[in-house]
């Protein structure tokens, strides 16, 4: 399986307008993956159907037996995270805070403190018109955001081991769920724009992505907004020895497909005939020419 991520360095420039519209000319067999655990949203434009899910458990918390609690405080005393609170002699654990890293049961004198599995959000698949779908719910407050990444592709894999590619739509900027999402991937689309942040964005997430065997292709988004802007991205592409795959003009029927639930590449409209420009010479690339 060829396992392909679409990532960019900010959020915003149109990962996942690219990445539909991917998907909308790929005449392969392909599962695809939604890593914005944070905020999903490739199932607005892919209409997903027979949605099944099951819970996702991150780390273990801690939890206070009050019945054997002594209230000497000692938790409260060492919990770096604030994870302790007290109410009339009462210990708590809020589970928001708590990252399950295990010192307040190390102090703990009564051995009033247990660790359990917690919920950390709900994994999801779905059939679509284009392939199965996987993507996930993050609960709020969770810092588990890299593992739960690494569940939605290894659902996304286990489901499609009949197909031939992995299309991923990665989560913006450079941390913990964009790392996770990297791991395992032969080829990464970053899109960009032409602005002064995105452009500081992309050499960041360039840095990020040297750090792991894959080959990585950029794409303009928008780029007759700042042509000058747009020049200095080709510049610094050229001197990095990044193949720059594309730009997409600014095209204000992406706005109507976004609204209309569908991916671009299904209108007549010039942002279309670029993103499928940009398959082909993506696929030209990795050597999965369409037949």
């Amino acid at each position: 399986m060829i396992k392909i991520a679409v990532l960019s360095g900010k959020g915003g420039t149109g990962k996942t307008v690219v990445t539909s519209g991917i998907a909308y000319v790929m005449d392969r067999k392909q599962s695809l993956a939604d890593c914005d655990v944070e905020a999903a949203n490739l199932s607005l434009v892919l209409n997903p159907r027979d949605t099944v899910s099951r819970p996702y458990y991150g780390l273990e918390k801690a939890s206070i037996d009050p019945d054997v609690c002594i209230s000497c405080g000692k938790c409260m005393e060492n919990c770096r995270f604030e994870a302790i609170e007290e109410n009339e002699g009462i210990f708590t654990i809020n589970k928001t805070r708590c990252e399950g890293c295990g010192v307040c049961g190390e102090v703990c004198p009564a051995g009033a403190i247990g660790f359990s599995a917690f919920k950390d959000g709900e994994i999801y698949f779905s059939r679509s018109d284009l392939g199965r779908l996987s993507h996930a719910e993050l609960t709020p407050g969770s810092g588990t955001s890299g593992l739960l990444v690494h569940e939605v592709k290894k659902e996304a894999i286990l489901r499609g081991s009949d197909n031939e590619v992995l299309l991923v739509d990665g989560p913006p900027g450079t941390g913990c769920p964009v790392i996770s999402t990297i791991s395992g991937m032969n080829y990464i689309l970053m899109v960009t724009e032409p602005s002064i942040s995105a452009i500081h964005d992309l050499k960041r997430l360039l840095n990020v992505s040297r750090g792991f065997d894959v080959i990585s292709y950029v794409v303009i988004n928008r780029y007759d907004l700042d042509i000058p802007n747009s020049d200095t991205i080709e510049e610094f592409c050229r001197k990095e020895g990044i193949k720059l795959l594309g730009r997409i003009p600014f095209d204000p029927m992406v706005l109507t497909a976004v609204q209309d639930g569908e991916p671009v590449t299904s209108y007549d409209t010039p942002a279309s005939e670029e993103i499928k420009a940009i398959f082909k010479r993506l696929m030209a690339e990795i050597g999965l020419e369409n037949e």
